[in-house]
């Protein structure tokens, strides 16, 4: 798992446009496709207070007393602790046997993509490496929230780790949260809860992060969201790739979910640009390949 590290935060006026959170180019709206040369700029983790006591489940705002809060000029959010998990993720030497598990709802599964790859068979193609020995699984199933994930990943995942010497799970979850209503709050913990008993066994995990819509309303749900799973994500010292802020103002990925027969799951060109996404920020790094 890569270091993270702290990096100087500039005051900016309410007119200045914000820094991306979690991992993620922040490109502008003239972009209309992905290149390697386009300019990144990246939103550094806190970086993790080994004094801090560590905690099983992610504390919510929500749970913050009125005397803590008036305690401390800090947003609520800062009461929740840094997470440092039990067990060490090791990489061994030589030929890799990895089992790679894709979890999360349609958007994981690829529905739309008239390729039948979706983002995630395309990342499994570009992965192919002469140190892994690939084994991937895909279990995107259509209208999961992160509940449905808390509930079904363990049972799920570790019979297709079995026999495997290094285990991978690469979470996508969130956008039936939203639809479904479910609090802030409860999506934060389930994010959480599967983060940190993934990291408490052992096991190397990677978060896809949201994707944007076409409804303006929506979409700031959507943003919020993000926003939080990244927070969730920097205080455990996880990955997690911003997908939202580089496809809100991207032509072609409007233009694909435009042409989509139920305008919210992309097409072909659409899951392209997310698996260029997860490829191009921290994907190597974090299989540790070159």
């Amino acid at each position: 798992m890569r270091d993270r590290t702290t990096g100087p935060q500039a005051t900016q006026s309410p007119e200045a446009p914000r820094e991306p959170y979690g991992v993620g180019p922040a490109y502008p709206s003239s972009h209309t496709q992905f290149t390697d040369e386009a300019p990144g700029r990246y939103a550094a983790a806190p970086a993790t207070d080994d004094t801090a006591p560590s905690e099983p489940h992610d504390v919510s705002s929500a749970t913050s007393t009125p005397a803590a809060a008036s305690s401390s000029a800090a947003p609520p959010v800062a009461d929740d602790p840094y997470y440092t998990p039990s067990a060490e993720f090791t990489v061994a030497e030589g030929l890799r046997d990895v089992g790679m598990v894709f979890v999360g709802a349609s958007m994981t599964a690829g529905y739309g993509d008239p390729k039948g790859l979706g983002w995630v068979g395309r990342v499994v193609a570009r992965t192919q490496h002469p140190e892994l020995d690939l084994t991937a699984y895909n279990l995107g199933v259509r209208g999961n929230t992160s509940g449905d994930v808390v509930a079904r990943w363990g049972s799920e995942c570790h019979p297709r780790w079995k026999g495997r010497s290094e285990r991978r799970l690469v979470l996508s979850v969130g956008i039936n949260d939203v639809l479904s209503g479910m609090t802030m709050a409860r999506s934060r913990l389930n994010l959480a809860n599967v983060l940190d008993e993934a990291t408490n066994a052992g096991i190397g995990v990677f978060v896809v992060g949201l994707t944007p819509t076409l409804d303006d309303d929506l979409n700031r749900r959507i943003e919020s969201l993000a926003e939080a799973q990244a927070d969730v994500c920097a205080r455990r010292g996880i990955t997690y790739v911003d997908c939202y802020r580089p496809l809100a103002t991207h032509d072609q990925w409007m233009a694909d979910l435009a042409a989509s027969p139920d305008r919210s799951h992309p097409g072909q060109a659409g899951y392209g640009l997310i698996a260029w996404l997860v490829l191009h920020n921290g994907w190597n790094d974090w299989l540790s390949i070159s």
